[in-house]
């Protein structure tokens, strides 16, 4: 039975709640089944698609810290076409949602050819462009920090897209606000915050870089906050849904996200330790309510600022 106190929507979209699997922390839902019956999810976030097979960065490309994991993967994984013939129909199977496509490319070129292949896929609601993250030595960043080049990729990819753009931002950009702004005047139908965070480790023993990429992309509860004052900051200044992310590990969590601004919100790097944390978060949702006297997450929406 679903929860109607629990439902919040992302545009005309309405999720049964506001729980998402990250990209990159669920792979394509599939390797999840096992686990539990994963529609009891919002929907699912899945691994960042490119135009092209990628291996991905050398290994190591994991690493422990304080709070928190560093992650040098590179994007890997078996390209759009193979997506379409392979992970979207057998995720069709276990998942009767729709699913959140995140895409990632190094030319605007490439973000188009994903959209018009990904297109006609019904299973998809929507499109997370992935334009920040910190472990691609080539590409990315220059939109993500460039309020022009971002402007032109949103407006080229609103001519194609048949389905509606969340942009994925980083923290680390001068203006994280004006970049917000950027993407909402352009065209874009929400966003996501925040991408992980550049980071390294260096090895006691030999003293050099401990992941064969040097640097990569720090996730976990120690990035929380500075997720949230991104959202805080963000959702003040912008009239489209936020997907929060960054560091959620439970139940409270979630409420604070909201509470900062975020619509829905996405769970990463908890699921890797935990692969029932999804499931053990919505379960557990009811009852922080009750403690926190919340009758329906939708309402508490920015409450931190309003």
């Amino acid at each position: 039975m679903i929860n109607k106190s629990l439902q919040v929507k992302l545009g005309s979209w309405v999720l049964d709640n506001p729980i998402i699997p990250a990209s990159g922390t669920f792979g394509f839902g599939i390797e999840h089944a096992p686990y539990y019956d994963l529609n009891i999810l919002g929907s699912i976030s899945l691994k960042a698609i490119t135009p092209e097979s990628r291996y991905g960065n050398e290994l190591p490309r994991i690493c422990e810290t304080p709070s928190g994991m560093i992650n040098s993967i590179g994007l890997q994984n078996y390209g759009v076409d193979h997506v379409i013939k392979y992970h979207l129909p057998e995720l069709k199977k276990v998942f009767s949602k729709k699913v959140i496509a995140n895409i990632a490319a190094t030319t605007i070129e490439g973000y188009l050819e994903l959209i018009k292949k990904l297109n006609n896929h019904d299973n998809i609601a929507i499109y997370e462009v992935n334009i920040s993250c910190p472990n691609v030595e080539k590409g990315c960043m220059k939109f993500d920090s460039d309020p022009d080049s971002l402007t032109l990729l949103i407006k080229a990819m609103k001519e194609v897209s048949q389905k509606p753009l969340y942009i994925k931002l980083a923290p680390q950009v001068t203006d994280i606000v004006l970049m917000a702004k950027t993407a909402e005047s352009t065209g874009a139908d929400g966003l996501t915050l925040i991408n992980t965070v550049p980071a390294m480790r260096i090895n006691l023993n030999t003293g050099k870089p401990i992941m064969a990429n040097k640097v990569g992309g720090l996730s976990g509860p120690a990035i929380k906050p500075i997720a949230l004052r991104a959202i805080y900051l963000c959702s003040q200044n912008v009239n489209i849904p936020i997907i929060g992310c960054g560091g959620i590990t439970s139940a409270e969590d979630v409420v604070e996200m909201m509470y900062a601004g975020a619509t829905a919100v996405q769970v990463g790097s908890e699921n890797l330790i935990n692969p029932h944390a999804c499931r053990d978060i919505i379960n557990n949702l009811p009852k922080v309510m009750q403690k926190l006297k919340i009758d329906n997450l939708a309402n508490i929406i920015g409450k931190a600022w309003k």
